[in-house]
């Protein structure tokens, strides 16, 4: 299996290496095979398609997301300030290929490709689900979609200004995300209230050992 997982990373690789040399346009399948000396269907048997490719490519950011989620003392950090750092982690984990990320995107958008965009916006459904999982968000029902669509939308425009930003340590870039992201605190409904259960549930115990008395769960904030 550890064998079967290092194939289709190398596959990534050597595709993301062949873009850089010329395009993602450009790119091939057979001469992905080529590049790493297996059979064509070797590369079929991990994906179906070059599309499939990018999916892969964006998997590695979300996973990235997930692991800057995981830090020490994250959870205790206030909702923006966990929402900045895991959009950014998403960004940092593509930074090395910049170009060639901007081709894929690019590449869906264009006019004719109505499959791929579909899945593009699949994608990006996937990635703000998964940046709200690490950040911890808890929101339901109709406070939670109108938090995902702030989100969203947040997410979108921080993607779009990176894949043009040559700012140092795409300074442009984290500047936007943070001024978008307080400028979504005047919604409190929609975006910062949930945060309260996450260090509630961290306190519980502590607060629980000071009184002397079993933790008990905190009861779900109202939106």
């Amino acid at each position: 299996m550890a064998r079967k997982a290092d194939l289709r990373e190398k596959i990534v690789d050597a595709a993301v290496a062949l873009a850089e040399a010329r395009s993602w346009e450009e790119v091939r399948l057979f001469e992905v095979a080529e590049t790493l000396g297996v059979d064509l269907n070797e590369v079929r048997r991990h994906f179906r398609e070059k599309e499939d490719l990018i999916d892969a490519w964006f998997d590695r950011a979300d996973e990235a997301v997930l692991a800057a989620s995981a830090a020490p003392a994250f959870k205790a950090l206030p909702a923006r300030v966990r929402l900045h750092r895991l959009i950014m982690a998403w960004l940092e984990a593509l930074a090395g290929h910049r170009r060639v990320t901007r081709q894929m995107i690019y590449g869906r958008l264009e006019p004719g490709h109505v499959h791929m965009q579909v899945r593009g916006l699949l994608r990006v459904s996937r990635t703000v689900q998964w940046i709200r999982e690490g950040a911890r968000r808890d929101a339901a029902f109709l406070t939670r979609a109108l938090e995902e669509t702030v989100l969203t939308s947040i997410y979108l425009a921080t993607f779009f200004r990176w894949l043009h930003d040559d700012s140092t340590d795409a300074a442009a870039t984290r500047r936007l995300l943070d001024r978008l992201l307080r400028g979504a605190e005047w919604l409190p409904p929609f975006m910062f209230v949930p945060e309260q259960t996450v260090r509630a549930v961290d306190a519980a115990p502590a607060a629980a050992a000071d009184a002397g008395r079993p933790a008990t769960a905190p009861a779900t904030p109202k939106s």
